[in-house]
């Protein structure tokens, strides 16, 4: 297993410079150089596919399926993306016709914003890192990585293979807690992209304004469920837990809460508990078989929200803080202001909370921060239209939870306290992108279009 080492902290202002030489060198511009590094990455992740699975085992006791299914084989998916189509990403754009400027050429050039800053949360700590990181390579940015210190195997890991697939002088990872991410943002970036939580994301914003650096903040928030009777029950209870339990419940697009009409809370509640049953038929979940929470400090805060809340606990509720595991939780009969209310949870608990009807549900939401997701299950499309038309959230997902980021062709991001800007795919490359507007007018356009704009001025064109 690697071992994880910090980065001294007078060794980052000397990265920060060797990557700034490398942009100014050039080496990023050709496509060709571009696809290149990209291929390396897929191969990174490819070859070392066993070292990933054990890596994430070590940090979260994952199952390797898990780890292949949402994390390894999406990232490897990512980088294959934007490997064959970066050379049209990056092509140059004509403008719209217009009879007024067509002479000139009018054209968009796409080109890298420069030497960039990529900080990974501890969750998904390679396919959210990927995430940027495929966009940076593919723009023709040079591209410091921050992993996450949480996960030191993966970190650890990360910072091993790196330099032998992909150029020194172009790529590199620094690794540490608070001294070195503090020295990273007294550093100038032409452009920062993070994924985490809102009390970072506000420390990174302040630094980058002081270098009037763009941002890309993908964040999260309390994701709801909004239960219509008429649903298909089984399903939504399959994927709802499914959602509040994969890596424990430690995903920004999990199922954070479900409404649910107040005369049908026990049905729903029953469908989740024969959803459990048949996820864990024959022994409870343990280490091994469901991931486990990241932290004991993670763990703890868990803890004291099952204890805190005033609930009803369904099932579930049992807290190993020192194996740092959390048995599926279901809470019914949560209110507004319970504790399990306060803050996004991150973790597999799932609070219930019963509402009169739609109209309820859609005021309870937006009495909060836009979310990253919002969830509804039904078979009606006028109940699915009335929520999505009524409330903002970064994603509006029917019948489904969590696998939107993984949907090709539409962008992942956040709106508000969620986050702002977009990534995946096209986005991700967008997001490391300067438009440059150019244009070339050729001499014969003073004498037939643009013959009166010099002085003198006639009277008449005054007039």
């Amino acid at each position: 297993m690697s071992k994880l080492e910090y980065t001294s902290l007078d060794e980052i202002p000397k990265i920060h410079e060797l990557l700034r030489a490398g942009f100014k060198s050039g080496k990023t511009r050709p496509v060709a150089y571009r696809k290149h590094q990209l291929l390396q990455l897929a191969y990174l992740l490819k070859d070392n596919r066993q070292r990933f699975r054990d890596a994430f085992s070590a940090d979260f006791k994952r199952p390797y399926e898990e780890s292949d299914m949402l994390e390894i084989d999406p990232s490897i998916g990512c980088v294959v993306e934007a490997y064959d189509s970066v050379a049209k990403w990056a092509a140059r754009e004509r403008a719209p016709f217009d009879q007024l400027w067509f002479a000139m050429s009018p054209a968009i050039r796409k080109e890298p914003r420069g030497t960039v800053l990529v900080v990974a949360p501890f969750n998904y700590p390679v396919l959210l890192l990927v995430n940027g990181f495929v966009g940076a390579i593919a723009a023709g940015c040079t591209v410091l990585l921050k992993p996450s210190e949480l996960v030191p195997s993966i970190s650890g890991l990360l910072a091993e293979l790196l330099p032998q697939y992909l150029d020194q002088d172009l790529y590199r990872i620094v690794n540490g807690a608070v001294p070195e991410m503090t020295k990273i943002l007294e550093l100038k970036w032409d452009h920062i992209f993070y994924t985490g939580g809102g009390r970072v994301a506000q420390i990174i914003s302040i630094a980058a304004a002081k270098h009037l650096t763009p941002l890309t903040l993908e964040l999260g928030g309390k994701s709801p469920v909004v239960i219509d009777p008429g649903c298909d029950l089984n399903v939504a209870a399959r994927r709802i837990l499914w959602g509040k339990t994969i890596n424990a419940g430690q995903v920004c697009l999990a199922p954070d809460y479900a409404l649910v009409p107040k005369d049908f809370q026990d049905t729903f509640v029953a469908a989740m508990q024969r959803a459990f049953n048949e996820f864990f038929p024959t022994e409870s979940p343990r280490p091994g078989v469901m991931s486990c929470i990241v932290s004991q400090q993670h763990a703890s805060r868990l803890k004291r929200l099952v204890d805190e809340t005033k609930g009803t606990i369904v099932f579930g509720g049992q807290v190993d803080v020192e194996q740092q595991f959390i048995s599926p939780t279901v809470v019914k009969d949560v209110a507004g202001d319970d504790v399990l209310m306060s803050e996004e949870i991150f973790g597999p608990i799932l609070p219930v909370v019963p509402v009169k009807d739609v109209d309820e549900a859609i005021e309870f939401i937006n009495a909060r921060d836009s979310p990253l997701a919002l969830y509804v299950f039904s078979r009606d499309s006028a109940f699915k239209a009335k929520v999505f038309d009524n409330t903002q959230s970064g994603m509006a997902v029917a019948n489904e939870v969590v696998i939107g980021m993984a949907v090709h062709g539409v962008p992942f991001g956040g709106t508000g306290a969620s986050g702002h800007g977009y990534s995946t795919g096209k986005w991700s490359f967008d997001a490391f992108t300067h438009l440059r507007a150019t244009f070339d007018n050729p001499s014969w356009v003073d004498t037939l279009i643009f013959n009166r704009r010099y002085p003198p001025y006639s009277v008449c064109l005054v007039a």
